[in-house]
């Protein structure tokens, strides 16, 4: 069997918001089984705000959601550091209105969740397995999640840019996987985009301290950490997105130039077909399934 799991001690770190520019102070706690992931607003009295695909306001560059008039943004990088460790219930406290962007990547959430450590809960885990097929479009982008006995994830993007092109990627989503080939990847952004994003309020903390920063042939930074680095940072905002499902799952999703809006919207089918798909506890044996419905 497995069981739902939190971290051992609580830990913090301070780091600057990537849009706000914002000093901000986070501090990750334990939290009880079936409790999910909360983020608590300590500078607006604790309101909390859990991590669930309803509650998204905007994905404008980031993915934020909101509670009535409070709001936490730029969740997208620790949701998939907690989704990819198979962490199911924390709190964040924050007392600022962004996640910090760390160095642009999940590999400094994942420090901090090792270094608290892992504890295993008393309760299982329930996943989600995909049974009926579930396809969203944009334009000339997709995202289509189907049946399958693992996690999987096949990406596609394309930036008219010589260092990027054409980028695909497919990887089977384990805790190692995630921690070696996902979370160092950073997010990156276009030299010739940042005036206008900065003047609408936008990466007024971004550098190449936290992103990787592109001109139009070369990037602005030392190195790439892959040489795919963009498309494997494209996986995990996906991972990030999707946990706001609220189920580790079972299946194959295929994406086609995507982004927060499409990953987002899938999070919110998932939860709106939620009844013809199944929900499963799974034991250590792979043979060994037991169904729920769900509630």
């Amino acid at each position: 069997m497995y069981y739902q799991q939190t971290i051992e001690k609580e830990i913090s770190c301070v780091g600057i918001g990537l849009h706000s520019g914002k000093k901000v102070n986070m501090r990750l706690l334990p939290a009880p089984p079936d409790t999910g992931i909360i983020f608590r607003r300590v500078d607006k009295g604790g309101i909390e705000i859990p991590a669930k695909a309803l509650l998204v306001q905007k994905v404008d560059f980031a993915t934020s959601l909101s509670r009535g008039e409070t709001s936490v943004k730029t969740v997208e990088h620790l949701l998939a550091t907690f989704y990819g460790l198979q962490i199911d219930n924390v709190f964040v406290e924050l007392d600022s209105p962004e996640v910090p962007i760390m160095d642009g990547s999940a590999a400094s959430f994942v420090f901090l969740v090792e270094e608290a450590g892992i504890k295993v809960q008393e309760k299982p885990r329930f996943y989600l397995k995909i049974l009926t097929p579930l396809e969203h479009k944009e334009g000339d982008k997709f995202i289509k999640v189907v049946p399958a006995n693992e996690l999987r994830i096949t990406y596609y993007v394309y930036y008219n840019h010589a260092l990027i092109s054409e980028q695909t990627l497919t990887l089977p989503i384990t805790t190692e996987v995630f921690k070696d080939q996902i979370a160092p990847a950073r997010t990156f952004g276009f030299l010739y985009e940042v005036e206008y994003l900065r003047k609408i309020g936008l990466t007024l903390g971004g550098s190449k301290d936290n992103a990787i920063v592109l001109d139009e042939s070369k990037i602005l930074n030392d190195h790439l950490r892959f040489p795919n680095e963009f498309v494997r940072h494209k996986m995990l905002d996906l991972l990030g997105d999707l946990s706001l499902c609220g189920f580790q799952m079972k299946a194959h999703i295929y994406v086609h130039k995507g982004g927060h809006s499409l990953h987002t919207r899938m999070a919110q089918i998932i939860k709106e077909n939620i009844d013809s798909q199944q929900t499963i506890l799974l034991d250590d044996s792979p043979s060994y399934q037991a169904t729920q419905p769900f509630a």
